[in-house]
């Protein structure tokens, strides 16, 4: 390929000029002057084929050495002579890119072809060396001006951004660490009151029946004395006497355990510190991954249909049930079902979709529940064995051994999550969009616990159980 064939494929190259600056295809005319300012006042002019450095303060080399170049390509590598006909080579074929001689248009291969002088040709495509140069320059200061004043503006709006974030951070941290520390101390004292009110029961009981216990003592040892060393007239004539001890001895009553006895568990209950407890572990770096969560087929109760990935209840119609095959760990009355694996040790937390549902139940059961008949023992909330979140006709409640604590929401949830932890008994339930928590229980869980659900409208589906810690 010639020289000059190469150059003319300067015309595709881009450099992305802006839409301000003019594009200067090829034209194959001769241009009787083009000039070209640079940013440093330099200029050159291209004259009648001819290239002209003007004055400037300093030197365009780029401009230059493109330039001589091409001048150079033309001086060492053009043939003079054209091979097939001898004759000198003054014109360029456009169609073949090469240059040729007039016998090659007349009646040689390139009749018919787009043939240009020689010198107009060059004329074109120094001109396009002029605009690729131009274009170049223009690009090189974009460049230069993106650096000095773009990515100079960018380091300085990042430093800006960089403390303010940090300061935003540190200010989040000391407002959570200012409240922790004054709940800290509010539930600190609410213990050290309960503990004092306990104390002071237990002084006046143990003082109470210290008491009683001495009279009882006294009143048994004059009755002994009295039966013991009494003749048959004085016993008889006693009467009386030994009535009123007995009377006295009767009154006493039976001592017995109460609550008043115990602390009360909801002094060290804080709705703040139970929510960054459940944010710590849900969002936390504890996770251990997920484990699969899905229904067990044989518990689910023939009022639902069940989907083949086993993660979605759905409610049927009367007309659609059919009777499944006899199983003890079925439900056959109430629209419940259970989930596996058991959980014993640990922390999980898992998410039910509820979706539009008006009416279900999601919570955990005890594996003893009972699954047989339409009574309170195989109904999920109404139990000894179930605590359940309960939605019911617009209404929110957690129900657990057939008591009912309303809850208030925001707004009709669309997920509900429960969060086990079995270390410190505690069942949690929130709301996974807003990870506001709706309600806390605390209890001593005597048995492994099974995932439960139940749905009178529409479908609830399973998100994955995760097992946050051992």
């Amino acid at each position: 390929m010639s020289a000059e064939y190469r150059l003319c494929e300067l015309e595709t190259v881009s450099l992305h000029v802006s839409d301000q600056e003019s594009d200067h295809g090829l034209d194959d005319s001769p241009k009787e002057v083009r000039k070209n300012v640079f940013e440093d006042g330099g200029m050159f002019s291209y004259t009648n084929g001819t290239v002209n450095r003007e004055s400037s303060t300093k030197p365009v080399q780029i401009v230059k050495n493109h330039v001589s170049d091409a001048n150079s390509l033309s001086a060492c590598e053009e043939p003079k002579v054209c091979s097939d006909h001898g004759c000198e080579l003054k014109l360029y074929c456009s169609t073949e890119g090469k240059m040729i001689c007039s016998q090659c248009v007349s009646d040689g291969s390139c009749q018919g072809h787009a043939v240009t002088e020689l010198v107009t040709r060059a004329a074109a495509v120094r001109n396009q060396l002029v605009d690729v140069c131009e274009k170049m320059q223009l690009q090189a200061l974009r460049i230069e001006r993106f650096i000095d004043r773009t990515l100079t503006a960018r380091e300085k709006a990042v430093q800006v951004d960089a403390n303010s974030a940090r300061e935003r951070v540190l200010s989040q941290v000391n407002a959570v660490r200012e409240a922790l520390e004054d709940e800290e101390q509010h539930l600190l004292e609410a213990i050290q009151l309960e503990e004092e009110r306990v104390e002071q029961c237990l002084l006046t009981q143990r003082a109470h029946w210290t008491q009683t216990l001495e009279k009882l003592s006294n009143a048994r040892t004059s009755l002994v004395h009295k039966l013991t060393h009494s003749t048959d007239v004085m016993l008889v004539n006693a009467n009386q006497e030994i009535y009123d001890r007995v009377e006295d001895a009767e009154g006493v009553g039976e001592p017995r355990d109460t609550e008043q006895l115990r602390m009360n568990s909801e002094c060290s209950i804080s709705k703040l510190l139970v929510g960054l407890w459940a944010s710590a572990i849900l969002l936390g770096p504890s996770a251990h991954g997920s484990t699969k969560l899905q229904f067990e087929k044989k518990t689910v109760s023939p009022l639902l249909s069940l989907s083949d990935d086993q993660r979605t209840l759905t409610f049927l119609p009367k007309r659609q049930r059919q009777t499944p095959l006899y199983d003890p760990a079925r439900f056959d009355s109430w629209p419940n079902a259970l989930c596996s694996p058991p959980m014993s040790s640990g922390t999980y937390s898992w998410v039910v979709d509820v979706g539009t549902s008006a009416a279900f139940k999601v919570g955990v059961c005890c594996a003893s529940m009972e699954r047989k008949g339409s009574g309170n023992d195989a109904r999920l909330g109404y139990n000894a064995k179930s605590w359940v979140l309960s939605h019911y006709d617009g209404d929110l409640s957690f129900c657990h051994d057939g008591c009912n604590v309303g809850i208030s929401a925001v707004k009709k949830l669309k997920r509900v999550g429960l969060l086990l932890d079995w270390p410190s008994q505690t069942l949690l339930f929130y709301d996974p969009e807003s990870m506001s928590v709706l309600h806390v229980v605390k209890h001593a869980f005597s048995e492994p616990l099974l995932a439960a659900c139940a749905v009178a409208d529409q479908s609830v589906s399973l998100v994955n159980l995760k097992r946050v810690k051992e």
